[in-house]
C-alpha cells in the first residue's frame, strides 16, 4: 500500500491530546467496547505496546464515549485509549468495521490495514513491528486465540451518525446558513419564534436531514431554480430542500417540489399576484404521471383532504418555500382578506386509471410516461357538487354545470376564470354508461345549463352585484335580451377524476383571474434524473 490516512487529534482517558500523524511508526485501531471481537484484540494491543511502545504510537480508537473507561479498566490498558465517540476519525479514515487496524511507517505511509480478528494478520503485524523496532517478539500466546472472528459495524455507519457525520464533512453539498439554537431553547418554539412556520409546527432541517434530502434529486444541491416572488429570494435546489424537510417531505417528493417551484415562478402563473391578492388565492397542484404511484400519493379515498404524507407535505412545502424564500408572510405581501385553507396544502393526483378521457397532462401536450405537475391559483374549493339520482349522461354533466354556477357569485356571467372541475368514478360511471362522453361534450353541457340572458345579471333589490342600471341602458335591449354562459369559454373548465368508487359528490375548486391580468395555469415536468 501507499496510502495516507487523515490527521486527527482526539484525548484519552486522562484528558491528554495525541495528535496524528508523528514522525514514527503507528499502529491505529479502531475499536467498540460492545464488539465481542474488539474485546479479543484488545490485550494483543496492550502486549504489542508494552513491547515496541517505546519505538512506535500503539493507539487504541473507541467509539464508546462513557464506556472507554470500562473497556480500558476490563482489559488494563496502559496504552493510549482515545475517545472517539463523535466517529469523526472513523468516517474521515473510512473504515467499514471494528476492530480495523492500520500499520503505518514514520513517513506516514500504510503499510498493511485489516479488519476483524484473522490470527495470521496478527502474527504478522506483531513480526513486522519486532523487525522495524529491532527488539524481541511481544509476549502473546498465539494458541489461545481464535484462527478466525469477524468484527462489528462501525458505530459511525448509523444512519443517525454518518448523515451528521456526512453533512459536516469537508466537501459537503450544504451552504445555506447554520442557526445555532441554544441546548436550553424548545427547537419547534424557536423556529415559530423565527417565523419560518405556516402556523404549524416545523420537522427541524438539520444537516443531516437536508442532506437525506437531497438524495432525492440527481440537480447540483446549489442549481439555482428560481427567483422567488415578493422578495425574488434565490430558490436553488438546497434552499428547496430545506423547507421540503420542515414541511415532513420524503426525500423521493423532492423533484416534484422542484417542479412545483419551477412552475409557479413563471410569469404566467404570477405567484406575486397570488400571493398579494385579497381574494385569498392559493396555489392548487395535480400530479400525473408514474410518479403517483412510485411515491404512494392518493387520487382515490379522501384525495382532496387529509391523511397522505405526500400529498399534504408536497403541497405544504411548495407553500413554505413561497414564504420562506419569497418573503410571503401573512400581514406582509400576503393579504387575503379571509385566507384559505388551501394556503397551507393543496396536492392531489390524478386517478388517471379510473378516467375514461386522456389525463390532464397529455391534454396539455405531455407524453403518458411523464410525471407532471400542473398548477392553478384558485380562490375557492373543494365546494362538493351533490347528485345522487341522476341517471342519464347529460343528467350528471348539467348538475355538474350547475354546480359551478357559484363560481365567485351565480350573478356573474361570461367569465374569462379557470375552473377546476374534480369528478368522481360514481358521475363518471353515469357520464359513461351509454358510451363514451367526451370531455368536450361535458363541458358543452356546462355552459349549455349555465347560460343566462343579461337581464338576469342586474343589480337589483336582492343584490347589488351584477349590471348596473346605466351599464345596462349604455349597452341597449338587444345586447341585454342576449344570452351568455357561466365561462368565457369552455377552454376555462378543466378536467380530473379523483375519489373513491364509493359516492357521488364531485367537486370543485373557484379560479382567481385568469390571463395576463391574474394567473394562467402552467404545467412543468418533473425531473427524475
Amino acid at each position: 500500500m501507499s496510502t495516507t490516512q487523515p490527521q486527527f487529534s482526539l484525548k484519552d482517558l486522562a484528558g491528554n491530546s495525541h495528535d496524528y500523524p508523528r514522525d514514527k511508526a503507528s499502529v491505529v485501531c479502531f475499536v467498540k467496547e460492545d464488539c465481542e471481537t474488539c474485546n479479543t484484540a484488545a490485550p494483543v494491543l496492550e502486549a504489542l505496546h508494552k513491547a515496541f511502545g517505546d519505538k512506535m504510537d500503539v493507539l487504541l480508537i473507541s467509539q464508546s464515549g462513557e464506556a472507554n473507561t470500562v473497556f480500558a479498566e476490563r482489559h488494563d490498558l496502559t496504552m493510549p485509549l482515545l475517545d472517539d465517540r463523535s466517529c469523526k476519525a472513523a468516517f474521515e479514515w473510512d473504515i467499514e468495521s471494528v476492530p480495523s487496524v492500520f500499520w503505518i511507517d514514520a513517513a506516514g505511509t500504510v503499510q498493511s490495514q485489516f479488519e476483524g480478528f484473522v490470527r495470521s494478520d496478527w502474527e504478522a503485524l506483531a513480526a513486522e513491528m519486532s523487525t522495524t523496532a529491532g527488539l524481541p517478539a511481544a509476549q502473546i500466546d498465539w494458541e489461545s486465540l481464535p484462527a478466525w472472528r469477524p468484527g462489528c459495524g462501525s458505530k459511525h455507519l448509523d444512519p443517525s451518525v454518518y448523515d451528521k457525520l456526512r453533512a459536516e464533512a469537508d466537501g459537503s453539498p450544504i451552504r445555506a446558513r447554520k442557526i445555532e439554537v441554544a441546548p436550553s431553547d424548545d427547537v419547534a418554539e424557536f423556529m415559530f419564534d423565527q417565523g419560518f412556520s405556516d402556523g404549524l409546527p416545523l420537522v427541524p432541517p438539520t444537516p443531516e436531514r437536508v442532506l437525506r434530502m437531497l438524495s432525492g434529486t440527481h440537480r447540483d444541491p446549489q442549481e439555482v431554480i428560481a427567483s422567488v416572488p415578493p422578495n425574488m429570494g434565490i430558490a436553488t435546489v438546497e434552499k428547496i430542500a430545506i423547507n421540503a424537510v420542515m414541511a415532513g417531505c420524503k426525500p423521493e417528493y423532492l423533484p416534484v417540489v422542484i417542479a412545483a417551484v419551477e412552475a409557479v415562478c413563471t410569469d404566467e402563473f404570477n405567484i406575486h399576484g397570488v400571493t398579494a391578492t385579497t381574494m385569498g388565492a392559493a396555489p392548487v397542484m395535480i400530479i400525473n404521471g408514474p410518479i403517483r404511484h412510485k411515491i404512494g400519493m392518493n387520487m382515490k379515498l379522501g384525495a382532496l383532504g387529509a391523511g397522505n404524507r405526500a400529498n399534504a407535505t408536497i403541497g405544504r412545502a411548495l407553500r413554505l418555500v413561497v414564504r420562506n424564500v419569497g418573503g410571503a408572510s401573512t400581514g406582509g405581501v400576503e393579504r387575503s382578506t379571509l385566507g384559505n385553507p388551501m394556503k397551507f396544502t393543496m396536492c392531489f393526483a390524478e386517478w388517471e386509471e379510473r378516467s375514461p378521457w386522456a389525463p390532464l397532462h397529455v391534454e396539455r401536450g405531455f407524453d403518458p410516461e411523464d410525471s407532471v405537475v400542473t398548477v392553478f391559483a384558485m380562490t375557492g374549493g373543494p365546494v362538493h357538487i351533490v347528485d345522487q339520482t341522476s341517471r342519464a349522461p347529460d343528467q350528471i354533466a348539467g348538475s355538474l354545470g350547475l354546480g359551478l354556477e357559484g363560481v365567485f357569485l351565480p350573478k356573474m356571467r361570461n367569465l374569462p376564470v379557470d375552473a377546476l372541475l374534480v369528478v368522481c368514478p360514481e358521475h363518471i360511471d353515469t357520464l359513461t354508461r351509454e358510451g363514451d362522453f367526451s370531455k368536450d361534450r361535458l363541458r358543452d353541457q356546462i355552459q349549455n345549463v349555465t347560460t343566462r340572458p343579461l337581464t338576469e345579471m342586474l343589480m337589483d333589490e336582492n343584490s347589488g352585484a351584477g349590471i348596473s342600471a346605466a351599464a345596462a341602458e349604455a349597452m341597449g335591449p338587444d345586447a341585454m335580451a342576449r344570452s351568455v354562459p357561466k365561462f368565457a369559454g369552455k377552454e376555462f373548465i378543466h378536467v380530473v377524476v379523483a375519489g373513491s368508487d364509493a359516492g357521488k359528490f364531485s367537486s370543485a375548486f373557484h379560479g382567481w383571474a385568469t390571463g395576463a391580468v391574474g394567473s394562467q395555469s402552467v404545467s412543468k415536468k418533473i425531473d427524475l434524473g
